[in-house]
C-alpha cells in the first residue's frame, strides 16, 4: 500500500519521464533486476516485479507483464485443491515491447527482439525476432527491419536533422520536424522546404 501510495504520487507531482520511471522503478519497484539506459511508462503493469528481469536498453511501452495466473484463486475453490502457477519474466538486452501487449508468464524475451503493440506473447521470443499476433508469432527480424527502415528515413526531407539529431527525441527540432512531416504527408499549401524555412524563423521558446 505505502509502495503504491508512494508511486502515485511520484506520476501525478513528478510526471517523470520514462527514463525518469524505469529509474523509480530500479530503485523502488522491486524488480528482480533491470539494467541501464531502460525506460518505460508510467501506464506499464508490472503484476509481480520480483520475478521480471530486465537487462540493459530495454523499453516498454504501456505494456502489462503478468507473472502469475489469476485463475488459481477460482480453481482452488472450486476443486478444492492447492495448485500455484507462478512464473519469471526475463527480457534480454536490446528490447523493445510495444503499446498494449500482454507478456505471461514462464516467457523468456530474447536480446535484440521487438513485440509488437497488442501482441500477447505466451512462449519464448527468439534472439532478433519481431512477434506479433495473438498469441505473438515471428512476423519478422529486427536486422531486416533496420535495413528497411535506413532507406526509409535517408529518403524523406528531413533525413538530415534526423542524421544530426540528439539521441531519438530532440525538443529543440521537434516542432520543425512535425511541421515537414505534416507538408510531406499532407500536402498542405506550403513545401516541406517553406515549411523548414518558417519553422526556422520562429523564436524557441525555452522553458
Amino acid at each position: 500500500m505505502r509502495y503504491g501510495k508512494f508511486r502515485t504520487l511520484f506520476i501525478k507531482f513528478c510526471g517523470p519521464t520514462p527514463q525518469e520511471y524505469a529509474e523509480f522503478m530500479r530503485r523502488h519497484g522491486e524488480l528482480y533486476a533491470i539494467g541501464n539506459n531502460c525506460s518505460m511508462l508510467p501506464s506499464t503493469v508490472i503484476t509481480d516485479p520480483a520475478y521480471v528481469r530486465m537487462g540493459n536498453n530495454v523499453h516498454l511501452s504501456s505494456c502489462t507483464l503478468i507473472g502469475h495466473d489469476g485463475s488459481i484463486t477460482m480453481l482452488n475453490q472450486a476443486y478444492g485443491v492447492k495448485l500455484d502457477s507462478v512464473g519469471k519474466i526475463d527480457i534480454g538486452d536490446n528490447v523493445f515491447i510495444g503499446h498494449g501487449a500482454i507478456i505471461l508468464p514462464n516467457v523468456t524475451i530474447g536480446p535484440n527482439s521487438i513485440v509488437g503493440a497488442g501482441a500477447v506473447v505466451t512462449r519464448d521470443v527468439a534472439e532478433g525476432d519481431i512477434v506479433g499476433g495473438v498469441p505473438a508469432k515471428p512476423i519478422g527480424r529486427v536486422a531486416n527491419l533496420v535495413k528497411k527502415l535506413q532507406a526509409q528515413t535517408q529518403a524523406v526531407p528531413w533525413s538530415d536533422l534526423i542524421a544530426n539529431r540528439e539521441g531519438s527525441f530532440d525538443p529543440a527540432i521537434e516542432p520543425l520536424l512535425v511541421q515537414l512531416r505534416v507538408a510531406h504527408f499532407y500536402g498542405n499549401t506550403s513545401t516541406p522546404t517553406e515549411a523548414r524555412s518558417t519553422a526556422l524563423a520562429q523564436p524557441t521558446i525555452k522553458k
